[in-house]
């Protein structure tokens, strides 16, 4: 499997373009409403309260 290699986010109107490029030179174009990015940085941001509770039991 490809490994994340870089991101772009841009506004482009109303909506946002994410670029997402793996490591092996593989690119992703994709448009994305602002609430569509709200939820994937909520998601983010549950799995790493998550990783760091995790580390805290340790």
């Amino acid at each position: 499997m490809a490994k994340l290699a870089k991101f772009t986010i841009e506004r482009d109107g109303d909506a946002y373009l994410l670029h997402i490029e793996s490591d092996a030179g593989e690119a992703l174009e994709l448009v994305a409403s602002l609430e569509q990015l709200d939820l994937l940085g909520e998601a983010v941001d549950q799995l790493l309260e998550e990783e760091d509770a995790d580390g805290e039991d340790e």
